[in-house]
């Protein structure tokens, strides 16, 4: 099976309805994680951290999708 790595970062954006951050030089980066799980907990823990704050927001990048685009999630 393959490795389906993912990344979780955040920081602030100009509009909480998009993913266009205000200053992408001080983004938080929080980690890579071998799959899905274990990056949606990291996550939502940053998320829910965050809560009160409507302009600070946390994605997942599916990492694995940028190096095999052809291998799907299960």
């Amino acid at each position: 099976m393959a490795q389906l790595l993912h990344f979780v970062f955040g920081g602030k954006v100009k509009d909480p309805r998009g993913t266009d951050f205000t200053d992408p030089e001080s983004l938080e980066l929080v980690g890579v994680f071998p799959n899905y799980q274990t990056a949606y907990d990291a996550w939502r823990g940053k998320s829910q951290a965050s809560i009160d704050d409507a302009f600070t927001k946390y994605v997942i990048v599916h990492l694995h999708r940028m190096f095999e685009p052809e291998i799907s999630e299960d």
